[in-house]
């Protein structure tokens, strides 16, 4: 399969940042759609298609959620939309309700993560991952955040607190969000990992591109459900070079 690349981003990669680096972002700039629609939507579909059991898991508590969720990004992105829709690339998607994060992995270029509050900590109980960066949906599913980031380096007990704050205050209407930026061999956009196979750490200096998540936090007002979003971006190292050197 060819490459499926960006040829620029909204944001410098390069900017110094502490984490978790939150920022404030307005309802209607939480979905974004770049260049590279049209082809990653083709993935997506692709992996929906061949692989759902990979790129889909959904708790029955989390139907409601994921059910207001379809709701709240066909407003935003496909306003007015009846039993079915257009996607930008001109592919016709029906909007099965029946199916709601199966429906919404083929609508927009973010993969979606529904965290619900159980005893205090919030678990993951839903999640369409098209593009996950050397991790698995199925070590992730129904885990909750500690157990989701134990495997990202930096990521302590202070951090895990200060996450967690972020999950319990955020609020509906006003989401939040970060990036990160990590330098891959490989521009391949579904690249699972499992836990027990970590990843080998590559810099701008032997790795030919840079895979960045735009990564969103927002709150669902009626299921109040929290919902964390990635957005991928992969670009060729000549560009970021270009770009922010």
């Amino acid at each position: 399969m060819s490459e499926i690349l960006q040829t620029s981003l909204p944001y410098d990669p390069m900017a110094p940042r502490a984490l978790p680096g939150i920022s404030a972002l307005k309802t209607e700039d939480w979905l974004t759609h770049d260049e590279a629609y049209d082809a990653q939507m083709g993935e997506r579909d692709r992996l929906l298609r061949d692989h759902r059991p990979d790129v889909l898991a959904m708790d029955q508590d989390a139907r409601p959620a994921a059910q207001e969720l379809l709701d709240l990004v066909l407003g935003l992105a496909f306003p007015g939309a009846g039993a079915q829709v257009t996607r930008p690339d001109g592919v016709q998607v029906v909007i099965d309700r029946d199916d709601p994060l199966g429906t919404l992995g083929r609508l927009i270029q973010e993969d979606l993560c529904i965290l619900q509050k159980t005893d205090d900590v919030h678990v993951m109980t839903g999640a369409v991952l098209c593009f996950p960066a050397s991790w698995t949906l199925a070590e992730k599913f129904m885990a909750p955040l500690i157990g989701i980031h134990a495997s990202v380096q930096g990521y302590d007990a202070g951090i895990a607190a200060r996450v967690q704050r972020l999950f319990d205050g955020v609020q509906a209407g006003r989401p939040l969000w970060r990036f990160n930026a990590l330098w891959y061999e490989d521009a391949t956009l579904y690249q699972p990992r499992s836990i027990n196979d970590p990843e080998t750490v590559h810099d701008a200096e032997n790795a030919g591109y840079l895979r960045s998540e735009r990564q969103s936090i927002l709150r669902l007002p009626q299921t109040g459900a929290v919902v964390f979003s990635i957005h991928t971006y992969v670009l060729a190292r000549a560009a970021v070079m270009g770009e922010f050197s």
